[in-house]
């Protein structure tokens, strides 16, 4: 459900983005995070009409969970977007479940079998094969090597990707210990939503900006808010059952249902290519044995 609702919502980025800029359309979007999340907590805890169990590790864990994912891989994500476009930006996060497996496997001693670290090997083949871009890891050229490398794509893409990984392990320990997605994924993107108020250069033209913005522009990112915090907790609740690499892994799948979509939606304007295609058979092949084998 989360690679679904996922891959929903880069189709509606693209379109939102067309009538507004990310640099007010991601405040919006994280700030129905919030609320569209304190309106689920709310229904659910009046439909069992009870509180939840308080943990405090866990909570902390929410929250810490949140500067990794919802602040720090996003900014990174969208710094990379704004600077390379979003075809590079979004081949560094192939990377993101090894990270999140390696990770996993020194803080919480999770493992995955040799057929199973195969088949990731496989479907991470498969999703660069989809994304890949000519010149990805090209640096800036007449700069130093360390300031060309901190200005470089692979810079930025690989901090997105090594964030999203450090919060999805949190996310599993937090989980693992206080089974509340819903809550926890309330908590990530409110403490992603106050750094960003805090730290934000635009934070006091923000609200200018709304009210010169494009209405179906605002109403498009308010969308976007909504589906994906509903993907958040769809695999936060994930965590609980299966391995933060696997998760983290089907989630990243997203291009092999966007090209698709975006092939019948934009007219042919993502075309389908016999690469495209490979890479897709790769990527559904290799989840395939990480299942079977896990």
């Amino acid at each position: 459900m989360a690679l679904v609702v996922f891959s929903a919502n880069v189709i509606l980025t693209k379109i939102a983005s067309a009538r507004l800029s990310l640099d007010t359309g991601f405040p919006i979007s994280v700030s129905v995070n919030v609320l569209f999340c304190l309106m689920l907590v709310g229904v659910e805890l009046w439909a069992r009409k009870e509180g939840p169990h308080w943990n405090t590790y866990g909570f902390c864990i929410f929250l810490v969970s949140g500067v990794f994912s919802t602040w720090l891989g996003r900014w990174f994500f969208f710094e990379a977007i704004v600077r390379f476009g979003p075809e590079k930006a979004s081949v560094f996060q192939v990377s993101s479940p090894v990270f999140a497996v390696m990770i996993a496997w020194v803080a919480l001693g999770e493992r995955l079998t040799v057929t199973a670290m195969g088949g990731m090997v496989l479907a991470l083949s498969g999703l660069m094969l989809v994304v890949y871009v000519p010149g990805i890891f090209r640096m800036p050229s007449r700069m130093p090597w360390a300031t060309s490398f901190m200005r470089s794509s692979v810079c930025l893409g690989l901090g997105s990707s090594f964030a999203y990984a450090i919060g999805n392990v949190l996310r599993t320990s937090a989980i693992r210990s206080w089974n509340e997605p819903i809550i926890g994924a309330l908590l990530g993107a409110a403490a992603g939503l106050a750094l960003h108020v805090v730290l934000s250069t635009n934070t006091s033209n923000f609200l200018g900006s709304i009210r010169a913005a494009d209405r179906k522009g605002i109403a498009l990112y308010m969308i976007s808010g909504v589906l994906t915090i509903s993907a958040q907790i769809c695999a936060i609740a994930s965590l609980h059952f299966i391995p933060v690499g696997l998760s983290s892994l089907i989630t990243l799948c997203s291009p092999v249902l966007v090209f698709p979509f975006s092939y019948w939606v934009f007219k042919n304007s993502e075309a389908i290519t016999f690469r495209i295609v490979t890479g897709s058979i790769f990527v559904l092949t290799g989840i395939a044995i990480v299942v079977i084998a896990r």
